[in-house]
């Protein structure tokens, strides 16, 4: 019963995921991270099998880096989605295919511009303003549809993630005990109250 939301704004992209760690009926802890910084500006948020989501994110997470090492310089959002999107079809190939789904958003210094990409286990990449994954997604798109505009403000973002969470809180029969909200701009990644 995870849960990741993600969208962007005029010169931003906020990301939301769910902090419970689950098996089943099992709540395993409330504070998991489901977000990895792939480099100063991209951000991947997963979900999925336990083992599969962490073994692939760091995965993705250290070719980032050695890219980034062997070349000098730091992936863009939309190579750093393309490069995942390709392990993730390669995988699927493969005899034990990872079962994760994705979200990868970040803020591209050569352009100015934010960008988030939705991938899903079967190596499916799509470049959308807003995304989720999850049951969660079912009850905060239609809220995305309504408010979400190219051109928000980080404000603006921010009261529309609210109303995503209190929707999850009023609609969804699973509590999800808590959300890690951070944002990736020109400035860099980081976390941030709602």
């Amino acid at each position: 019963m995870e849960f990741l939301l993600g969208m962007t704004g005029k010169d931003f992209t906020l990301t939301i995921s769910d902090t419970a760690a689950t098996r089943s009926i099992i709540v395993f802890k409330n504070d998991e991270d489901k977000s990895l910084e792939l480099n100063k500006h991209v951000l991947m948020l997963y979900s999925g099998s336990p083992g599969d989501t962490l073994h692939f994110a760091e995965y993705i997470q250290r070719n980032v880096k050695l890219y980034e090492i062997k070349n000098g310089i730091e992936l863009t959002p939309k190579a750093t989605a393309t490069f995942t999107r390709r392990e993730m079809a390669t995988s699927l190939r493969s005899r034990k295919p990872y079962n994760v789904n994705l979200l990868i958003a970040g803020y591209d210094v050569t352009t100015s511009l934010p960008h988030l990409y939705w991938i899903d286990h079967l190596g499916t990449n799509a470049t959308m303003p807003y995304a989720a994954h999850g049951y969660g997604a079912f009850y905060t798109l239609g809220i995305l549809d309504k408010y979400h505009r190219p051109d928000i403000s980080l404000d603006e973002a921010k009261a529309i993630a609210k109303k995503c969470i209190e929707e999850l809180k009023t609609r969804f029969f699973i509590n999800l005990s808590g959300f890690k909200v951070k944002v990736s701009d020109k400035d860099g990644i980081r976390e941030i109250e709602i």
